[in-house]
Formats: structure tokens, C-alpha cells, sequence
């Protein structure tokens, strides 16, 4: 023990039996392995004790209502395991037929290598990529706190779940995980019991390799609870979980010694059992060695039994809280209204209406018509929360005074901290809990230290949204380490990531509008730290900034109607294509101007639509942007030309730097005028 002696009895473990369910676990977990001859064997020979005590004890679930908002969490954020989590959901009810485990890791199946929350009812996150889900499961446990802080009242506990994860060695070297504990730390997240598969084994050998620290007290460095058992003994194991279920101030880390590869004759405890299949004959020995039929996926009736029991005083729970939430209704009816309001987390029919409207004579940032904009949002939508990395008074990403502080969860601004990584973990998995919408901010060259999370967030079909500031070389003095170049096109090239780079501070507020808007795919708003005009929309000469919902727009047509040439913007460049525009006509050409801040959605517009604002027949065209010109020629054409920035940036002013690297409205007009000769 490192922490506090626990106190056993709380719950009746029949050791033999969780015993027995572990081994029919194992050998399921082993068969999908060596059928797909591709897989984690290790994992789930070592860990199936401790993850079987969990779920068939503590856990609370159902299977026919995999959503229930009050539904213990359980993320395998080990994920290279994954039968050993496709092996509970068969058991314990959920869709997730022997077929499917038959078909691991093959094309069309709902059991893929790695859980993807997406595939299957039970997998709360998608995992892999290893502290991701370390991150999710502190975000999900934040949700939870935060909609108990709405909806509980006093004898009318609407929601007191836990979230549980099953973590490894990698998941605890990894910095993103690290990053999330020592905020849920901070915040002292009661909710949050992890159990740490501690084998003492990594890929490439001993963990002793590389990984030698003192987990334990570096937890309690953090403000964990901590507890320390052997793994493969269920009594233990389930003392310590109602141990940590009693430390309410604190999140709890139970470091489970394990044997990876556990029953295993030949392979057990070495790192050669971490990533190979057992082969024939070893997966024989080790059926053998653990007493279980060397049928391939046998199931004992006796198990299936033990747990449809287990689901059926599970329903009985289920049924306790349906009745509470009944009784609810009418003593504490706009506590149920407002629970059942942050899962629908539905716009308001009017909420066009709601945003902001900007003053022509005033410049402004794009990221202070971010703040304006999401505020103004913020008071249509409770469940919209988030923060930034230590970042707030920069990026200006706050949608309400109301802080989210240590044992004060009533409010809706959260300080991660200098954690960019953990960041976007935590708001996925406070995204993907389901009753809020978050967001998550810093400066748009660190979007860099965050990025496997921004990826998952796509891949998972999370409607995070990702607030990026001072996103361009316009930044100045700050020199080429803050100037971000590459960053538009490496968030571009991420499958179902809407990158919005808005022109002012009216297409801002609509920017946001159409992030939200979108309730499947993660957005990047890449936002200005330098004023911009805010074009007057109330005149002929600008069209309206809902075009923004179409990702490119005529934002101002040409003079006549012949058309000569076609210069396309974001961000802060279409300012200068404006100015470019205004020049050309005074030589007597008749330029259109577009602007582009989503390619994305552009991208997704019918064919009749992209021709209409792009026509073929027009060759000239020109497009601006103060990034790299990656992938700007699919719009520009061979023929056509790309002001970019095919370089790192430089300290200087903002005014300097513009000169030196041609993002001038001569230059602009200059170059078009090239073509038109």
C-alpha cells in the first residue's frame, strides 16, 4: 500500500468466480489475436483479473441504454488491447456479436485494432495512441462534474458516476497523459479511479529500459490518491476500488502489479508477448496452463449465465435512477428540463440573430470578434465551455467570467494551464461525454504540440472546437518560432477538420456560428492578433458574411460583366485582395474577389456552386495567403499564381515583414496584372 490501508468487505468478491469470467476473457481475447494473426496478446492475459473484478463489481452500465447519462465510464486507454475490451462488451450484453470478434482487425468490422468510439455501443473513446485516453477520461470526469454542478440537488443526486480507465506503462510516459493528471489533480477530480496495468514491461523490453521513476509517489505529487495490489488477486483489487470510490477531494491511481502475457507457458513476462500473436502452439499450452476449453471463442454457459445475472441487478439500479429522475421531474422540474436540454444541446432557432454586429469605423482582431461572437453565443447556449492554455488574455477565448476552479464546478471558463496536449484530450473526452460542447485555445504555432489530439478528434467525429490565434507572420516581433507558415495546410490535410480562417470580424462571429452549427465534425478557427477593417457589409459592395457557410464566396463581384481576373483570400489577406481589386479596376480591369475561409466547405459545395464562384473560363487568378502554398493550385490552376509563404517568418514589425515578403495590395495587384497582360 502507498496510501491509505483500505478496508475489505465492502463488496462480496467471489474470487473463484471472477477467476473463472477472467479466463474465459483471456481465452476469447487470444483467439481473436491469433485469427486476425495480428494483435496485442499480452494485455489481455495480464490485465483480464483486475478488468473483470471492475466490471463485473463496480461498473455501473446497460447494455440497452448505452448512453445513460449516469453510466459509469470505463475507456481502455491501452487500446493496443482492445479484444481484451471487445471481450467484456460481448459478455456483458452489449451489441457486439461472437461474429464480430471473430472478424478483429478485418475490413468492415466493428472491432478494429484499436477501439474507435464510433464502431460499437461501450467504447467511450477512441484509443491508441497512447494518454489519449488517459486525457479523454479526465475530460469526461470534468463533464461529469460540471453537470452535477447544474442539475444535482440535495437528496436528488441526478449524477454521481465514476470514470475508469485501464492505463500502461506507455500510457504513463506518454506527456499528454501526464499533462492530464496533473490537472484533474489540480481540480481534484474524486471521480476519476484509474487502474494501472504495472507489469514492469514495454515493446522494447524491461520497462526498467527507459522508465524507472516512482509512479506511485509522483501521483501523490500531483494530489492522487494512490494504492498499490496485485493485480491477479480480485479481493485486493476490489478493496482498493472502494478504497479510492471513498476519496471524493482526489482522483486515484490503483497500480496493479500484473504478469503481462499471464498464462502464458513460454511467452509470459517477456516483451515478446506484447505485439505477436501466440502462435499454435503456445495458444494451446496456454489454454491448457489456465484450464479452459481449447475450442476457439468458447464461451462456459455457466459464464454467459454468471453475467446476464450481473446485467439483470445492473438493470435493477437502472431502474432506481429512471425512478429518481421521474420523481424529479416534478419536484425538481427545471433541473430534468435542463439535463435533458445539455444532451440535445440543440441551436436555437434564432441565433443568427444573436451574434454580434461590428462597427465599419472601428478595426478590430478577428480573435476580440471571437471573444465578442462566442460570448454572445455563450449566453444562447449553457453547454458551451472550454478555455485555453494559459492563453486567455491573448487568444481571448472565454465565454464567461464564471471560473471552473478546484471543488467549483458552477462555472464555464477552464484554466488547463500551460497543458496544450492535454488540452485537446480533455475537451474531446468533455466534448464526447455528450451534454457539452467544448473548446480549447492557444496561439496557432503551438496547434503543433496538440496535434495527435486534433486528429482524434476528427478521425472520432468530435465537434470540438479548436481556437488558434496570432496565426500568422503579421505577429511581428515575436520572430519566426510564434509565426505560423506550415500550420493552415498541416490543419487542411486533416480528414474532417473544418479549417476556418475568417477575413473580419463579421465573418468571426460567423465562423462560430457555422463551428457550432456542425455537430459531427472538430473546427479550427485560426483567428488574428492584429486589427483588421471590418468590411460594411450594409452597402452593394460587400456580400453578406453568411457566404461563409459555403467556405468560398464572391465577396466582391466585378465591376462589369466581363470578367478578367480572380484574386482569393483569407484571413488577413483578403484585405489586400480588396485593395489589389480597387487598384486594378483604375487600369480598367474587371477583378472579382474571393473570399476563402473554409476550403473544406467550399470543397463540399455542389459543382454548380464552386463554377459559379470560380468559373473555369477565368484562368487569371491569383490567392493570398500568408502561409505555405501547399495545396493552393487546386483553385488557382496551373496558369494561376500563389502569394504565399514558403518560408519561416521573421522579427520584425508586422508592417516590415509585409513589405519584405510581398503581402502588399501592389504586389497583389501587380501580380494579377501579370496575367491579364
Amino acid at each position: 500500500m502507498t496510501d491509505t490501508a483500505v478496508q475489505q468487505g465492502e463488496v462480496n468478491v467471489d474470487a473463484a468466480l471472477v477467476r473463472r469470467l477472467a479466463n474465459t476473457v483471456r481465452g476469447l481475447s487470444i483467439d481473436g489475436v491469433q485469427n486476425a494473426n495480428s494483435g496485442h496478446p499480452g494485455l489481455p492475459l495480464g490485465a483480464a483479473d483486475f478488468a473483470v473484478t471492475l466490471w463485473y463489481h463496480f461498473l455501473r452500465f446497460n447494455p440497452q441504454d448505452p448512453r445513460w447519462p449516469n453510466r459509469d465510464k470505463f475507456i481502455l486507454s491501452a487500446g493496443h488491447g482492445s479484444m481484451l475490451l471487445y471481450s467484456l462488451l460481448h459478455l456483458a450484453g452489449y451489441n457486439m456479436p461472437m461474429d464480430e470478434l471473430k472478424s478483429f482487425r478485418q475490413f468492415g468490422s466493428s472491432t478494429p485494432g484499436h477501439p474507435e468510439s464510433f464502431m460499437a455501443d461501450g467504447i467511450e473513446a477512441t484509443t491508441g495512441p497512447l494518454g489519449q485516453g488517459f486525457a479523454n477520461g479526465i475530460g469526461m470526469a470534468l463533464a461529469d462534474k460540471l453537470l452535477a454542478a447544474r442539475v444535482n440537488t440535495p437528496g436528488a443526486e441526478l449524477i454521481d458516476c465514476f470514470v475508469y480507465a485501464l492505463v500502461s506503462d506507455g500510457d504513463l510516459m506518454e506527456g499528454v497523459a501526464q499533462e492530464a493528471a496533473s490537472y484533474a489533480g489540480q481540480l481534484g477530480l474524486g471521480n476519476v479511479i484509474y487502474l494501472y496495468d504495472d507489469n514492469s514491461i514495454s515493446l522494447d523490453g524491461p520497462t526498467e529500459l527507459s522508465y524507472q521513476e516512482d509512479t506511485a509517489k509522483k501521483f501523490e505529487a500531483m494530489n492522487w490518491h494512490t494504492i498499490t495490489v496485485d493485480g491477479h488477486d480480485p479481493v485486493a483489487v476490489a478493496s482498493a476500488i472502494s478504497a479510492s470510490q471513498r476519496v471524493t477531494d482526489k482522483p486515484s491511481l490503483i497500480l496493479c502489479k500484473t504478469i503481462i502475457g499471464y498464462g502464458s507457458p513460454n511467452k509470459a513476462n517477456s516483451s515478446g508477448v506484447h505485439g505477436s500473436p501466440l502462435g499454435d502452439e503456445e495458444l494451446k499450452l496456454t489454454k491448457e496452463n489456465l484450464g479452459i476449453s481449447p475450442e476457439a471463442f468458447h464461451v462456459p454457459d455457466e459464464d454467459r449465465d454468471a453475467w446476464a445475472a450481473r446485467v439483470t441487478e445492473l438493470k435493477g439500479g437502472y431502474d432506481q435512477w429512471q425512478a429518481k429522475l421521474s420523481a424529479a421531474r416534478s419536484s425538481n422540474a427545471d433541473k430534468v428540463a435542463l439535463l435533458d436540454a445539455f444532451f440535445a444541446r440543440e441551436l436555437p432557432a434564432d441565433l443568427e440573430s444573436k451574434l454580434p454586429v461590428f462597427d465599419p469605423a472601428k478595426p478590430v482582431a478577428t480573435r476580440t470578434a471571437g471573444k465578442t461572437a462566442l460570448q454572445a453565443l455563450g449566453k444562447e447556449l449553457p453547454w458551451l465551455v472550454g478555455g485555453s492554455a494559459d492563453l486567455s488574455v491573448s487568444t481571448n477565448a472565454i465565454v464567461s467570467d464564471d471560473k471552473v476552479l478546484e471543488g467549483e464546478f458552477g462555472g464555464r471558463h477552464i484554466f488547463f494551464g500551460v497543458r496544450e496536449h492535454g488540452m485537446g484530450g480533455i475537451v474531446n473526452g468533455l466534448t464526447q461525454h455528450g451534454a457539452f460542447r467544448g473548446f480549447g485555445s492557444t496561439f496557432l504555432t503551438f496547434s503543433d504540440y496538440m496535434r495527435g489530439s486534433v486528429r482524434l478528434s476528427a478521425l472520432s467525429e468530435i465537434p470540438a472546437v479548436w481556437v488558434y490565434t496570432h496565426d500568422s507572420i503579421f505577429l511581428g516581433e515575436d520572430g519566426p518560432t510564434h509565426q505560423p507558415v506550415e500550420h493552415y495546410a498541416a490543419l487542411r490535410s486533416i480528414p474532417n477538420l473544418s479549417v476556418i480562417r475568417p477575413s473580419d470580424a463579421t465573418e468571426t462571429a460567423y465562423a462560430w456560428l457555422a463551428a457550432l452549427e456542425d455537430r459531427t465534425h472538430p473546427t479550427a478557427l485560426l483567428l488574428t492578433r492584429q486589427n483588421l477593417p471590418v468590411l460594411d457589409r450594409s452597402t452593394d459592395e460587400f456580400a453578406p458574411a453568411s457566404g461563409l457557410r459555403q467556405g468560398a464566396y464572391i465577396l466582391r463581384r466585378e465591376r462589369d460583366s466581363k470578367l478578367d481576373g480572380i484574386l482569393i483570400g483569407t484571413g488577413s489577406e483578403v484585405q489586400l485582395c480588396v485593395g489589389a481589386a480597387q487598384l486594378l479596376e483604375k487600369d480598367g480591369f474587371s477583378v472579382r474577389v474571393v473570399s476563402m475561409p473554409c476550403q473544406e466547405y467550399f470543397d463540399k459545395q455542389p459543382d454548380s456552386y464552386r463554377e459559379e464562384v470560380l468559373p473555369t473560363s477565368c484562368k487569371a487568378r491569383v490567392a493570398v495567403e500568408a502561409g505555405v502554398s501547399l495545396g493552393w493550385h487546386k483553385y488557382v490552376g496551373f496558369e494561376g499564381k500563389v502569394i504565399a509563404c514558403d518560408r519561416f517568418g521573421a522579427s520584425a514589425p508586422a508592417s516590415r515583414i509585409a513589405q519584405e515578403f510581398g503581402f502588399t495590395t501592389e504586389n497583389v495587384a501587380t501580380r494579377l496584372r501579370s496575367l491579364l497582360k
